[in-house]
């Protein structure tokens, strides 16, 4: 029987961590059972994903103490129940599959391209069950979403998220492990060489872990964001809600110490900027008329009503005013975000963001960051296989909206394309760069093939 060394790279022990395995020769059949070192029975979920007619590829989710061996028993009888993920009724209309991990709960999106919150394409709704606190429980905001370069004054911001619906291929399913993978096409925006671009995204969930992984794939693309040449690079943005007066993260940390710069001088001048259009402009269309009543009181209207003016996509303005307008937006931010009053910070310290002008920051290049609530002590912890140059994080407690980005200052996005992200949740506040290194350097394994294998 064919056996499979598992072992941690890190020394220490691993509770419900995904591993993939080839063993040599063809096995058809969807499940089999192999056992640990201390007897205990592990399913193993084959995959259609590197299996071929002479190996067989599994994924199996292991726990261990420093290393242990697995053999490959026999195959799963039809008549034996076998725990697993579990897919239950969304809730959403544009619901793909809402999933019980043993972990997670949680429902994939496909989006309604409606141009609102609401309208999006990910992870729609999100709670862990080590305490069944929901992070998304208005369905209004999303973990997923990609933004940047295409949602930028340059490019008349479009929202993909918000302004496309996507396709979701099932490339795995079985009780053990649960691939996705989205293909939409981002609406054309101002810039000539980011229109007509298509993108995919993988999503792998395994059943009982406390993290999920994630892969961004774009057309290649080269532009200027910011001033700065940008090539397929883009902004990963993952939303989370408490609602008003109530934040579900309230506090964010680097490995290694956060450097950053407080405040964002991009929205204020974008705000000031929806009050002088609304004033001044001399478009007349039925449209404009609409948000101009919406946006009457500025300081109590939506966010999203302020990039929306400014959209290609909604046609509120032409795309010369649009172009026009935040040209002076551009200059004006570029300007204000150097300033020498804007000074970085080097902090050991999780930083309090909601403390901080505008209630977000920007941190400085990083592979590992986490968002935590500090009374409860759950985090978010991202880990991303290349580093990204920047981030932006809000944690604004009026609206009660949280956000991690992989974005610098005036939307330039700062992820490679194609890079693996890793998120982990659940209560790891005091142990979150534990997690974090685990996520980094998953467990090795090796296959030892038998004689008659």
């Amino acid at each position: 029987m064919t056996s499979i060394s598992v072992r941690d790279p890190l020394g220490a022990g691993r509770k419900n961590e995904l591993i993939r395995f080839s063993v040599p020769g063809r096995r058809t059949e969807a499940l089999w059972w192999a056992h640990d070192a201390q007897g205990k029975a592990v399913l193993c979920q084959r995959l259609n994903d590197g299996s071929s007619g002479t190996a067989t590829a599994f994924a199996a989710v292991v726990s261990l103490a420093g290393e242990t061996r697995l053999v490959l028993d026999r195959p799963v009888e039809a008549n034996e129940e076998v725990a697993g993920i579990v897919e239950l009724p969304g809730r959403e209309s544009d619901c793909f599959v809402r999933l019980d991990t043993g972990a997670f709960d949680l429902e994939l999106c496909s989006g309604r391209a409606e141009g609102l919150g609401s309208s999006k394409w990910g992870i729609k709704h999100f709670k862990g069950h080590f305490d069944d606190f929901e992070l998304l429980p208005s369905g209004n905001n999303a973990i997923g979403g990609f933004y940047g370069p295409f949602f930028t004054p340059e490019n008349g911001l479009i929202n993909p998220p918000e302004h496309t619906t996507v396709e979701i291929e099932t490339v795995e399913k079985g009780p053990v492990l649960h691939h996705y993978r989205m293909h939409g096409s981002i609406p054309d925006g101002l810039l000539p060489e980011l229109k007509s671009k298509t993108f995919s995204i993988d999503w792998v969930f395994a059943h009982q872990s406390h993290s999920f992984s994630r892969r961004y794939r774009v057309d290649d693309f080269q532009t200027v964001i910011n001033g700065r040449s940008v090539t397929n690079k883009i902004t990963v943005g993952d939303e989370f809600e408490g609602g008003q007066g109530t934040l579900v993260f309230d506090r964010f940390a680097a490995m290694g110490g956060t450097r950053y710069r407080s405040g964002d001088p991009y929205a204020g001048e974008l705000v000031a900027m929806v009050a002088e259009t609304v004033q001044g402009s001399t478009t007349k269309s039925e449209k404009f008329n609409e948000f101009r009543a919406q946006l009457s009181d500025i300081e109590s209207a939506h966010w999203d009503l302020y990039w929306r003016l400014f959209c290609k996509w909604e046609g509120v303005l032409s795309d010369a005013e649009i172009t026009e307008r935040l040209a002076r937006v551009r200059a004006a931010s570029h300007v204000k975000a150097d300033l020498p009053e804007r000074v970085w910070q080097l902090t050991q310290e999780r930083v309090d963001v909601s403390a901080e002008p505008h209630e977000t920051i920007f941190p400085g290049p990083a592979d590992k960051t986490v968002e935590f609530h500090s009374e409860s002590g759950r985090a978010m912890i991202w880990w991303t296989s290349k580093p990204s140059g920047a981030f932006q994080i809000v944690q604004r407690r009026q609206s009660g909206w949280v956000n991690w980005g992989s974005n610098g200052e005036n939307e330039c996005p700062e992820l490679p394309v194609g890079v693996e992200i890793k998120t982990a949740y659940g209560p790891f506040a005091e142990e979150w760069e534990t997690i974090a290194r685990q996520l980094e350097m998953p467990l090795e394994v090796s296959v030892i093939p038998t004689p008659n294998d």
